[in-house]
């Protein structure tokens, strides 16, 4: 191991060059320009993986390519030894994504989102955080190993994906076409976070999604707010009434049937609650509001991670520019997600919220809802032998006693691994909670990337021990 750790250490460098060359394709998966940009970057990584040493290829989807990298069996074994050595050693997934959210809006980036700003240990790029430095520190953990041929306790196969941030809908497909190659002892992912680099943690736990955009139509065109105005029902004033209704002074969502099948916290998960260093004044600062809200009877780290939310992501309606422009907009839209958590199925709460907001739409304007992707909640038990290697691996590299927690965003692939490979997911998140992750001047620590790797080293061999 110690040939390992010193070759992370020497080689940060040129990891760091590297990593710069990675964030700089703008892989946005979301918006149809970036195709080509997302194909660039998968390239890039069949070519990076193979000069590790990997066995590389890319995979072509109806969507955006997938890479797909395994460690080399020893060439100085016979066949039949390699054989039989190959049947002992465990195999491990490692998962990742190299597409990143849109950088927009580009106004509030201090510089440019896809060219590198290094300020200290801490380097600005759309993608650093999600997903691109951390699955990349996997990779020079693994690179470590072939160069300096220290024999891996463990065979593993990368799988980076193009489409995490839009569902994961080719991925889903992949894994069932080639079920066999893919089999493997359980899924490790770090595309989530941990709340200090002194509280390095192990997830869990990750909130499901639903998704969907409301529109209500109003007039046929937009009209003369004067020549018109209180005759006629504005959809933007509709949309806003209407959306209104769905949540209580008390932060509790008002849609007959959202909380059926939720699961209540155990006492254990609650203790493991109260040793988050996160508190309610840090949080407060961090995100720059006034005052936090949430659902009342719940500490704000459990409102973040342990309970659904109806959260409206974007609202669009009438005149956007400059000056004003006085009419009264024919349509309103706004685009909403859903978090879910444990037990909730994702089509149940899209039916509850589809007959909600059917019942609840005034008769003056007409509602159209167009459905978007869905994924369940995760949840493992965290007492497990792979679990425990993994809390190991963290103290190791960290130098600190790591904690249990539930994250509070989705993954929409881990509950497919589960279905389609019977595989269980590791969740040991890089990201720290102010890295800006979806959001302008998006960061990545420098530590938890270097820490990352020799987590990611001592981890095959806890694993295979």
């Amino acid at each position: 191991m110690q040939l390992v750790l010193d070759y992370l250490k020497q080689n940060q460098p040129r990891f760091l060059a590297e990593f710069c060359d990675y964030l700089r394709f703008p892989s946005v998966s979301a918006q149809p320009q970036h195709k080509k940009d997302l194909h660039a970057c998968a390239e890039w990584l069949v070519a990076h993986c193979r000069q590790i040493g990997l066995e590389t290829k890319l995979c072509a989807t109806n969507g955006h390519p997938i890479v797909v990298a395994k460690t080399p069996g020893s060439k100085a074994e016979s066949g039949k030894r390699k054989a039989e050595n190959k049947l002992r050693k465990p195999h491990y997934l490692v998962y990742g994504h190299y597409d990143v959210q849109p950088p927009e809006p580009l106004e509030l980036w201090s510089s440019p989102p896809f060219e590198p700003r290094i300020v200290g240990k801490i380097i600005y790029a759309r993608g650093s955080t999600d997903n691109k430095g951390q699955n990349f520190a996997h990779l020079k953990a693994v690179e470590a190993y072939l160069k300096t041929g220290t024999p891996l306790p463990c065979d593993l196969t990368f799988v980076i994906e193009g489409e995490e941030e839009v569902g994961s809908e080719s991925l889903s497909d992949f894994l069932k076409t080639n079920r066999r190659e893919l089999a493997c002892e359980a899924v490790v992912i770090s595309d989530t976070g941990m709340p200090s680099p002194k509280h390095p943690a192990l997830g869990y736990s990750l909130r499901g999604i639903i998704a969907f955009e409301i529109t209500l139509h109003g007039p046929a065109r937009d009209l003369h707010s004067g020549g018109f105005g209180g005759a006629v029902d504005n959809p933007a004033m509709a949309l806003s009434q209407l959306l209104a209704q769905l949540r209580d002074k008390n932060g509790r969502i008002t849609i007959p049937g959202f909380y059926d099948d939720v699961a209540p916290l155990s006492a254990y998960e609650r203790k493991e609650y109260a040793r988050l260093p996160v508190t309610d004044a840090s949080l407060q600062k961090m995100i720059g509001v006034k005052k936090l809200f949430g659902e009342r009877g719940f500490t704000s780290s459990e409102q973040r991670s342990a309970r659904p939310t109806f959260e409206i992501n974007g609202l669009t309606s009438g005149y956007q520019g400059e000056g004003s422009k006085t009419i009264i907009p024919s349509w309103a839209r706004a685009k909403i997600t859903c978090r879910l958590v444990p037990n909730q199925k994702p089509e149940h709460v899209r039916k509850a919220v589809v007959a909600h907001l059917k019942k609840i739409c005034p008769p003056t304007v007409r509602l159209e809802i167009e459905a978007g992707h869905g994924a369940e909640a995760y949840l493992v038990s965290p007492t497990g032998p792979q679990a425990q290697a993994a809390l190991r691996a963290l103290e190791k590299a960290f130098g600190c006693k790591p904690i249990l927690m539930r994250e509070g965003g989705s993954i929409p692939i881990v509950n497919q691994f589960k279905k389609i490979l019977g595989a269980d997911s590791l969740l040991l998140g890089l990201g720290l909670p102010d890295d800006n992750a979806h959001s302008p001047n998006e960061k990545f620590h420098l530590d938890c990337f270097e820490k990352g790797q020799r987590m990611s080293a001592y981890l095959w061999q806890e694993l295979a021990g």
